[in-house]
Protein backbone atom coordinates (compact mmCIF):
# COMPACT_ATOMS: atom_id res chain seq x y z
CA UNK A 1 0.00 0.00 0.00
CA UNK A 2 1.65 3.24 -1.34
CA UNK A 3 1.14 6.71 0.99
CA UNK A 4 0.25 8.51 -2.46
CA UNK A 5 -2.84 6.53 -2.39
CA UNK A 6 -4.03 8.93 0.65
CA UNK A 7 -2.81 11.97 -0.70
CA UNK A 8 -5.80 14.57 -2.59
CA UNK A 9 -5.43 18.21 -3.49
CA UNK A 10 -5.96 21.16 -0.52
CA UNK A 11 -5.55 24.34 -1.23
CA UNK A 12 -3.70 26.52 1.27
CA UNK A 13 -6.47 28.49 2.32
CA UNK A 14 -8.91 25.67 3.39
CA UNK A 15 -6.34 25.77 6.31
CA UNK A 16 -8.20 27.21 9.19
CA UNK A 17 -5.62 29.59 11.15
CA UNK A 18 -8.02 30.34 13.80
CA UNK A 19 -10.86 28.78 15.87
CA UNK A 20 -14.27 29.95 15.51
CA UNK A 21 -15.70 32.88 18.65
CA UNK A 22 -18.35 29.65 18.91
CA UNK A 23 -17.01 26.57 19.11
CA UNK A 24 -20.28 24.96 17.72
CA UNK A 25 -20.82 26.57 14.76
CA UNK A 26 -18.18 24.72 12.45
CA UNK A 27 -19.77 22.32 9.39
CA UNK A 28 -20.39 18.62 9.84
CA UNK A 29 -19.74 16.23 6.89
CA UNK A 30 -21.78 13.14 7.76
CA UNK A 31 -20.25 10.18 5.78
CA UNK A 32 -22.24 6.83 5.68
CA UNK A 33 -19.49 4.08 5.61
CA UNK A 34 -21.89 1.30 4.31
CA UNK A 35 -23.04 3.37 1.24
CA UNK A 36 -20.44 6.35 0.92
CA UNK A 37 -23.37 8.70 0.71
CA UNK A 38 -22.24 12.19 2.66
CA UNK A 39 -24.46 14.94 3.81
CA UNK A 40 -23.66 18.60 4.42
CA UNK A 41 -24.69 19.69 8.08
CA UNK A 42 -23.84 21.96 10.59
CA UNK A 43 -21.75 19.92 13.65
CA UNK A 44 -25.05 21.07 16.40
CA UNK A 45 -26.72 18.36 14.27
CA UNK A 46 -24.54 16.06 15.90
CA UNK A 47 -27.04 15.69 18.59
CA UNK A 48 -29.27 13.98 15.78
CA UNK A 49 -26.94 11.46 14.54
CA UNK A 50 -26.51 10.13 18.04
CA UNK A 51 -29.42 7.78 19.88
CA UNK A 52 -30.40 7.56 23.67
CA UNK A 53 -27.87 4.12 24.48
CA UNK A 54 -25.19 5.63 22.60
CA UNK A 55 -21.98 6.55 24.05
CA UNK A 56 -19.63 9.32 23.12
CA UNK A 57 -15.88 8.83 24.13
CA UNK A 58 -13.95 11.78 24.82
CA UNK A 59 -10.22 12.35 25.37
CA UNK A 60 -9.71 14.23 28.14
CA UNK A 61 -5.52 15.41 28.16
CA UNK A 62 -4.78 18.50 28.29
CA UNK A 63 -2.46 20.53 26.08
CA UNK A 64 0.72 21.66 28.53
CA UNK A 65 1.96 25.10 27.09
CA UNK A 66 5.29 23.22 26.07
CA UNK A 67 7.58 26.08 24.21
CA UNK A 68 9.77 27.49 26.01
CA UNK A 69 12.03 30.21 24.81
CA UNK A 70 15.17 30.96 26.41
CA UNK A 71 18.82 31.34 27.05
CA UNK A 72 22.23 29.70 27.03
CA UNK A 73 24.08 30.67 29.96
CA UNK A 74 27.41 30.71 28.25
CA UNK A 75 26.72 33.11 25.58
CA UNK A 76 23.38 34.46 25.69
CA UNK A 77 22.06 32.84 22.64
CA UNK A 78 18.84 32.33 22.05
CA UNK A 79 17.51 28.84 22.44
CA UNK A 80 13.74 27.59 21.55
CA UNK A 81 12.63 23.91 23.76
CA UNK A 82 9.68 22.08 23.19
CA UNK A 83 8.78 19.79 26.27
CA UNK A 84 7.51 16.21 24.76
CA UNK A 85 7.10 13.88 27.23
CA UNK A 86 8.60 13.62 31.04
CA UNK A 87 10.73 10.77 31.39
CA UNK A 88 11.56 10.79 34.61
CA UNK A 89 11.55 13.47 38.23
CA UNK A 90 12.11 16.36 36.65
CA UNK A 91 13.65 15.42 33.17
CA UNK A 92 11.97 16.05 30.28
CA UNK A 93 12.13 14.65 26.19
CA UNK A 94 12.39 17.85 24.34
CA UNK A 95 13.45 19.34 20.94
CA UNK A 96 15.67 22.33 20.91
CA UNK A 97 16.72 24.89 18.03
CA UNK A 98 19.03 24.90 17.12
CA UNK A 99 20.25 21.26 18.57
CA UNK A 100 23.67 22.10 17.60
CA UNK A 101 24.18 24.62 20.21
CA UNK A 102 22.98 22.35 23.07
CA UNK A 103 25.05 19.76 24.35
CA UNK A 104 25.37 17.88 27.24
CA UNK A 105 25.70 20.20 30.45
CA UNK A 106 24.56 23.00 28.51
CA UNK A 107 22.31 25.30 30.83
CA UNK A 108 19.33 27.28 29.72
CA UNK A 109 18.00 29.67 31.46
CA UNK A 110 14.06 30.87 31.08
CA UNK A 111 12.16 33.75 32.75
CA UNK A 112 15.13 35.36 34.28
CA UNK A 113 16.42 32.39 35.50
CA UNK A 114 13.22 31.25 37.50
CA UNK A 115 13.75 28.02 35.53
CA UNK A 116 16.56 26.34 34.19
CA UNK A 117 17.24 23.24 32.07
CA UNK A 118 20.65 21.32 32.20
CA UNK A 119 21.32 18.96 28.83
CA UNK A 120 21.85 16.05 30.86
CA UNK A 121 22.37 13.67 27.20
CA UNK A 122 20.99 13.23 23.63
CA UNK A 123 16.93 11.50 23.11
CA UNK A 124 15.90 9.94 19.83
CA UNK A 125 15.01 11.94 16.71
CA UNK A 126 17.22 14.63 17.16
CA UNK A 127 15.93 15.19 20.37
CA UNK A 128 17.45 16.08 24.16
CA UNK A 129 17.16 15.36 27.51
CA UNK A 130 16.89 18.23 29.90
CA UNK A 131 16.90 18.30 33.86
CA UNK A 132 14.83 21.22 35.12
CA UNK A 133 15.40 23.08 38.21
CA UNK A 134 12.99 25.44 40.14
CA UNK A 135 11.56 26.64 43.39
CA UNK A 136 7.79 26.08 43.93
CA UNK A 137 5.11 24.15 41.65
CA UNK A 138 6.03 23.39 37.97
CA UNK A 139 2.98 23.79 36.21
CA UNK A 140 2.42 27.02 37.44
CA UNK A 141 5.79 28.25 36.18
CA UNK A 142 5.12 26.73 33.03
CA UNK A 143 1.27 27.92 32.71
CA UNK A 144 3.37 31.35 32.92
CA UNK A 145 6.52 31.03 31.05
CA UNK A 146 5.24 28.43 28.10
CA UNK A 147 3.75 28.96 24.88
CA UNK A 148 0.98 26.56 23.49
CA UNK A 149 2.90 24.32 20.97
CA UNK A 150 0.10 24.99 18.07
CA UNK A 151 0.24 22.88 14.89
CA UNK A 152 3.57 24.41 12.06
CA UNK A 153 0.65 24.90 9.61
CA UNK A 154 -1.36 27.24 12.03
CA UNK A 155 0.72 30.43 11.43
CA UNK A 156 -1.75 32.89 13.57
CA UNK A 157 -0.84 33.79 17.28
CA UNK A 158 -4.15 32.27 19.43
CA UNK A 159 -4.76 35.36 21.90
CA UNK A 160 -6.67 32.66 23.88
CA UNK A 161 -5.33 29.57 24.69
CA UNK A 162 -7.93 27.89 26.25
CA UNK A 163 -9.12 27.85 22.66
CA UNK A 164 -6.54 24.99 21.83
CA UNK A 165 -8.15 23.20 25.35
CA UNK A 166 -11.41 21.08 25.20
CA UNK A 167 -13.82 22.57 27.41
CA UNK A 168 -13.61 18.62 29.28
CA UNK A 169 -9.71 19.06 29.29
CA UNK A 170 -8.39 17.53 32.89
CA UNK A 171 -4.90 16.05 32.97
CA UNK A 172 -1.80 17.58 31.79
CA UNK A 173 0.80 15.85 29.26
CA UNK A 174 -0.20 16.51 25.47
CA UNK A 175 1.89 18.34 23.26
CA UNK A 176 -1.12 18.83 20.53
CA UNK A 177 -4.91 19.28 21.22
CA UNK A 178 -7.39 16.18 20.36
CA UNK A 179 -8.83 18.18 18.27
CA UNK A 180 -12.92 16.34 16.88
CA UNK A 181 -13.30 17.90 20.86
CA UNK A 182 -12.79 21.30 20.42
CA UNK A 183 -16.16 21.63 18.63
CA UNK A 184 -17.79 20.62 21.70
CA UNK A 185 -19.38 23.40 24.69
CA UNK A 186 -20.34 22.19 28.13
CA UNK A 187 -24.22 23.25 27.11
CA UNK A 188 -23.96 21.16 23.74
CA UNK A 189 -22.68 17.81 26.12
CA UNK A 190 -25.62 18.40 28.20
CA UNK A 191 -28.22 18.25 25.95
CA UNK A 192 -26.33 15.61 24.59
CA UNK A 193 -26.44 13.57 27.52
CA UNK A 194 -30.02 14.55 27.95
CA UNK A 195 -30.86 12.73 24.92
CA UNK A 196 -29.55 9.69 26.84
CA UNK A 197 -26.27 9.30 25.26
CA UNK A 198 -23.25 8.79 27.88
CA UNK A 199 -20.05 10.49 27.97
CA UNK A 200 -17.06 7.95 28.70
CA UNK A 201 -13.53 9.45 29.14
CA UNK A 202 -10.23 8.15 28.58
CA UNK A 203 -7.00 9.80 28.39
CA UNK A 204 -4.22 9.55 25.78
CA UNK A 205 -1.41 12.46 25.97
CA UNK A 206 -0.70 13.58 22.04
CA UNK A 207 2.95 13.86 21.03
CA UNK A 208 4.90 15.53 18.11
CA UNK A 209 4.38 12.17 16.15
CA UNK A 210 0.76 13.34 15.27
CA UNK A 211 2.61 15.21 12.71
CA UNK A 212 5.34 13.77 11.69
CA UNK A 213 4.97 12.76 8.24
CA UNK A 214 5.18 9.29 6.05
CA UNK A 215 9.00 9.37 4.92
CA UNK A 216 8.70 5.98 3.19
CA UNK A 217 6.75 4.71 -0.03
CA UNK A 218 5.47 1.95 1.72
CA UNK A 219 2.75 2.28 4.26
CA UNK A 220 3.54 -0.29 6.24
CA UNK A 221 7.21 0.56 6.89
CA UNK A 222 6.31 3.27 9.02
CA UNK A 223 6.31 3.45 12.46
CA UNK A 224 4.67 5.70 15.13
CA UNK A 225 5.55 7.39 18.24
CA UNK A 226 4.51 6.01 21.66
CA UNK A 227 2.20 8.12 23.69
CA UNK A 228 0.72 7.39 26.86
CA UNK A 229 -3.05 6.26 27.70
CA UNK A 230 -5.34 5.34 30.08
CA UNK A 231 -8.98 3.63 30.52
CA UNK A 232 -10.16 3.89 34.11
CA UNK A 233 -12.53 0.68 35.78
CA UNK A 234 -15.62 2.75 35.55
CA UNK A 235 -15.46 4.27 31.69
CA UNK A 236 -14.73 0.69 30.79
CA UNK A 237 -18.08 -0.79 32.87
CA UNK A 238 -19.60 1.92 30.84
CA UNK A 239 -18.38 0.41 27.72
CA UNK A 240 -19.13 -2.89 28.23
CA UNK A 241 -22.84 -1.84 29.57
CA UNK A 242 -23.15 0.06 26.42
CA UNK A 243 -22.15 -2.59 24.02
CA UNK A 244 -24.53 -5.08 25.77
CA UNK A 245 -27.53 -3.17 26.01
CA UNK A 246 -27.06 -2.26 21.99
CA UNK A 247 -25.62 1.41 22.11
CA UNK A 248 -22.81 2.44 19.78
CA UNK A 249 -19.19 3.61 21.29
CA UNK A 250 -18.37 6.63 19.24
CA UNK A 251 -14.99 7.51 19.78
CA UNK A 252 -14.23 11.58 19.63
CA UNK A 253 -11.18 11.98 17.37
CA UNK A 254 -7.98 10.00 16.35
CA UNK A 255 -6.54 9.41 19.83
CA UNK A 256 -9.49 8.24 21.52
CA UNK A 257 -9.83 5.74 18.13
CA UNK A 258 -6.35 4.68 18.67
CA UNK A 259 -6.77 3.89 22.44
CA UNK A 260 -9.96 2.26 22.66
CA UNK A 261 -8.45 -0.32 19.97
CA UNK A 262 -4.90 -0.72 22.00
CA UNK A 263 -7.14 -1.57 24.50
CA UNK A 264 -9.69 -4.24 22.93
CA UNK A 265 -6.54 -5.37 20.77
CA UNK A 266 -4.43 -6.22 23.96
CA UNK A 267 -7.41 -7.37 26.10
CA UNK A 268 -9.88 -8.70 24.49
CA UNK A 269 -12.68 -6.29 25.96
CA UNK A 270 -12.68 -2.77 27.39
CA UNK A 271 -10.88 -3.19 30.49
CA UNK A 272 -9.18 -0.78 32.67
CA UNK A 273 -5.65 -0.31 31.77
CA UNK A 274 -2.98 2.03 30.97
CA UNK A 275 0.49 2.03 29.17
CA UNK A 276 1.93 2.97 25.91
CA UNK A 277 0.66 2.86 22.53
CA UNK A 278 2.27 3.18 19.33
CA UNK A 279 -0.92 1.45 17.31
CA UNK A 280 -0.83 2.28 13.41
CA UNK A 281 -4.39 1.64 11.71
CA UNK A 282 -4.77 1.77 8.17
CA UNK A 283 -6.60 0.11 5.40
CA UNK A 284 -7.02 -3.93 6.37
CA UNK A 285 -7.23 -2.97 10.01
CA UNK A 286 -10.24 -4.68 11.50
CA UNK A 287 -11.99 -1.93 13.94
CA UNK A 288 -13.25 -3.52 16.92
CA UNK A 289 -13.08 -0.82 19.74
CA UNK A 290 -15.62 1.39 18.52
CA UNK A 291 -18.88 1.71 16.08
CA UNK A 292 -18.54 5.32 14.64
CA UNK A 293 -16.23 7.94 14.46
CA UNK A 294 -16.26 12.45 14.95
CA UNK A 295 -12.81 13.71 13.76
CA UNK A 296 -11.49 17.26 11.83
CA UNK A 297 -10.01 16.70 8.42
CA UNK A 298 -6.46 15.58 8.15
CA UNK A 299 -3.31 16.56 6.37
CA UNK A 300 -3.00 14.64 2.67
CA UNK A 301 -0.47 11.38 3.05
CA UNK A 302 -0.54 11.61 6.90
CA UNK A 303 -1.40 8.72 9.30
CA UNK A 304 -4.46 9.97 10.62
CA UNK A 305 -5.90 10.02 7.07
CA UNK A 306 -5.07 6.11 6.54
CA UNK A 307 -6.68 5.19 10.20
CA UNK A 308 -10.01 7.19 8.92
CA UNK A 309 -9.24 4.91 5.49
CA UNK A 310 -9.14 2.42 7.48
CA UNK A 311 -12.71 3.11 9.19
CA UNK A 312 -14.80 3.79 6.42
CA UNK A 313 -12.76 2.78 3.21
CA UNK A 314 -10.26 4.99 1.17
CA UNK A 315 -11.91 5.39 -1.89
CA UNK A 316 -15.01 6.18 0.03
CA UNK A 317 -12.94 8.67 2.82
CA UNK A 318 -10.93 10.21 -0.48
CA UNK A 319 -14.13 11.11 -2.44
CA UNK A 320 -15.40 12.37 0.61
CA UNK A 321 -12.25 14.82 1.16
CA UNK A 322 -12.45 15.76 -2.29
CA UNK A 323 -16.22 16.65 -1.73
CA UNK A 324 -15.09 18.70 1.76
CA UNK A 325 -12.09 21.10 -0.58
CA UNK A 326 -15.29 21.49 -3.14
CA UNK A 327 -17.58 22.95 -0.85
CA UNK A 328 -14.71 24.73 0.89
CA UNK A 329 -14.81 22.69 4.55
CA UNK A 330 -12.06 24.15 7.17
CA UNK A 331 -9.15 21.78 7.25
CA UNK A 332 -6.95 20.39 10.28
CA UNK A 333 -7.13 21.95 13.90
CA UNK A 334 -9.34 24.55 13.93
CA UNK A 335 -11.78 23.45 10.87
CA UNK A 336 -14.66 21.98 10.61
CA UNK A 337 -15.49 18.08 11.72
CA UNK A 338 -16.39 14.55 9.60
CA UNK A 339 -18.90 12.43 11.54
CA UNK A 340 -18.46 8.60 10.37
CA UNK A 341 -21.55 6.56 10.92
Amino acid sequence: MNVEDFDFHLPEELIAQTPLLDRTASRLLVLDRKTGETKDRDFVSIIDELNAGDCLVLNDTRVLPARLYGTKNETGASIEVLLLKQTEGDEWETLVKPAKRVKEGTVISFGDGRLTAECTGEAGHGGRLLKMKYEGIFHEILDELGEMPLPPYIKETLPDQERYQTVFAKNRGSAAAPTAGLHFTTELLEQIQQKGVHLAFITLHVGLGTFRPVSVENVEEHEMHAEFYQMSEGTARLLKSVKENGGRVIAVGTTSARTLETIVRDHGDYEEASGWTSIFIYPGYEVKGFDGLLTNFHLPKSTLVMLVSAVAGKDPVINAYKHAVEQRYRFFSFGDAMFIR
